[in-house]
């Protein structure tokens, strides 16, 4: 899987307010600390709180925090709310909700793609926010 830079400065921000669970988290302060666009962490944070992984107060003295404890959200949570995927190849086979594909019986590098989708889902599902802002 390539993972955009989307992905990345979601886990920046992520482990950015994973590291202040007692207040509320201001994009612009994770803009100025993180070094990352305030627009375009408006439109990741959008996204956490789609996916239920930030919540977010407004007004004067709002912010953002984690909607479910840092042990609770897995850096595959994260990737797959700005990736949509972790699948580290374009093959319809993988897709679980997706149309079957036509030559998955004939495929002979379907199996190779299968585990390396495993491995990657198992490592991104097992690396908590706890473990990567501790």
């Amino acid at each position: 899987m390539l993972v955009t830079t989307k992905g990345r400065y979601a886990m920046r921000l992520m482990i950015y307010v994973s590291c202040f669970p007692d207040r509320k988290v201001a994009l612009r302060e994770v803009a100025e600390n993180e070094g990352i666009s305030l627009k375009y962490l408006e439109q990741l944070a959008r996204d956490m709180v789609t996916a239920g992984l930030l919540k977010s107060v407004r007004g004067h003295g709002g912010g953002y925090f984690l909607a479910r404890p840092a042990d609770e959200i897995s850096a595959g949570d994260i990737l797959r709310a700005v990736e949509g995927t972790t699948i580290p190849v374009a093959c319809a086979a993988l897709e679980k909700d997706g149309p079957k594909c036509p030559r998955e019986d004939k495929c002979s590098t379907i199996e190779f793609w299968a585990g390396l989708d495993n491995v990657i889902e198992q490592y991104v599902d097992n690396v908590s926010l706890a473990n990567l802002s501790a």
